[in-house]
């Protein structure tokens, strides 16, 4: 099966790859990077499908839930948890789940993929149900661990989306939208991490940054949901309350203390000139959406 797999395959650009240069393996690997972006492309009407999937899911009390397992499976772990301070997401509300657990983020623990039955029990261990959307992420597209997840997503009538670098891959059949991402052939043979870990993250990115939009977490560019936790966190607060209202920084900053840290309400108290109750009752009745809050 493995050398029917784009991803599999010897590219013909690297036969010499232990006799370049460092430029040339430079130069080389920017060349097939640049498949990517026309992969991707592609498969943009299936991923809107995704998005839809999530947005739903978000509005019904659902979750977003990546599977896979080695990069993949990181790749999702990595997207889920930079969601909490981006968009100030609880943890549960956007969760990777990797074959082998938490170890495997940091040891390779590749046996664990080839179990089924642990893809679809690490889902029944987070009581998955039919409001929630699955993502199962595999470049080969024939893991078992994450073909599992997705029988008992399935079954579970939750909405399943599969995210695969090769053409017709196994993992489709048992995704009600399946996004092929045909990158090639890697510049070091079978080395997944690379052009199809790059065209994975970057999916990952589209999926969960659009479904966000779509439930009010941005307003006009800004981040508006970020957890200020950090000092850095606190001074893009302070920033983007000032370059969407057009307060100086102290009254940014005061704001920002009498919102209880919460850059939705700062902005719509400055903007409507209104106390912490009413914008906080704005933006609920608007379901989280600054603008309609701004004008309803």
């Amino acid at each position: 099966m493995l050398e029917k797999l784009t991803t599999e395959a010897r590219n013909q650009q690297t036969m010499h790859l232990d006799e370049m240069s460092i430029m040339e393996i430079l130069r080389t690997m920017n060349k097939e990077d640049e498949k990517v972006l026309s992969a991707i492309q592609e498969q943009l009407p299936n991923i809107e499908k995704a998005v839809q999937y999530s947005i739903e899911s978000f509005k019904n009390n659902g979750r977003l839930i990546y599977v896979g397992a080695g990069t993949s499976g990181r790749l999702g772990v990595l997207d889920a948890v930079e969601c909490v301070p981006t968009f100030g997401t609880s943890k549960e509300m956007v969760q990777g789940i990797i074959a082998g657990g938490i170890k495997a983020l940091y040891e390779a623990a590749e046996g664990a993929e080839d179990d089924p039955d642990l893809g679809a029990n690490d889902l029944k261990n987070i009581q998955l149900s039919h409001n929630d959307t699955v993502i199962g992420i595999a470049a080969s597209g024939r893991t078992p661990y994450v073909i599992g997840a997705l029988q008992y997503a399935n079954s579970k009538n939750a909405s399943t989306v599969s995210i695969s670098c090769n053409k017709n891959a196994a993992m489709s059949q048992h995704s009600q939208v399946s996004i092929e991402l045909e990158t090639g052939a890697e510049v070091l043979t079978g080395s997944t991490r690379l052009k199809a870990g790059t065209s994975q993250k970057m999916v990952l990115n589209m999926i969960s940054t659009a479904a966000m939009v779509g439930i009010g977490k941005v307003y006009q560019n800004f981040m508006v949901d970020l957890k200020p936790t950090n000092e850095k966190l606190q001074e893009r607060s302070k920033r983007n309350i000032m370059e969407i209202t057009g307060v100086d920084y102290e009254t940014a900053n005061t704001y920002l203390e009498k919102s209880k840290h919460q850059v939705k309400v700062a902005i719509v108290m400055i903007l409507l000139q209104c106390s912490y109750e009413d914008a906080r009752s704005k933006i609920k009745s608007s379901d989280g959406f600054v603008r309609r809050a701004l004008t309803n």
